[in-house]
């Protein structure tokens, strides 16, 4: 040990967090609101055509939204990009659009992701 901070052994799937290690894969994986997420559904067929719009995930905590959100970049090849409402103000967000916008430029479109929006103060 040559670090007293650093990890003995490198992160793996075995020594991961529980929640790290049950999240789904992929949208078909995704438990519940199948209505939505599957092939019929608003979600999956967004997903099949590659295109997504503008949308709300609402649910009390541990629920899934950010799984969705991350799945649904990856299902459509865009960059994934998260800010907590909570912990972020202007120029947070702006950094955020700024990296979109450069992203933009190579030709991958970027999904952000507001968590906790609700808390966005209007200042």
């Amino acid at each position: 040990m040559a670090d007293l901070f650093a990890p003995d052994e490198p992160a793996t799937q075995a020594n991961a967090p529980l929640a790290d290690r049950i999240r789904p894969q992929s949208l078909a994986e995704v438990v519940g609101q199948e209505h939505l997420t599957g092939p019929d559904g608003a979600i999956g067929r967004m997903v099949a055509a590659g295109r997504l719009s503008s949308m709300i995930l609402w649910g009390p905590p541990g629920t899934g939204k950010t799984s969705i959100a991350r799945l649904l970049a990856d299902a459509v090849g865009m960059h994934y990009m998260a800010v907590s409402a909570v912990f972020s103000g202007v120029a947070d967000l702006k950094k955020a659009f700024a990296e979109a916008e450069l992203a933009a430029r190579t030709g991958k479109a970027t999904l952000l992701f507001v968590d906790e929006i609700h808390r966005v103060n209007r200042a």
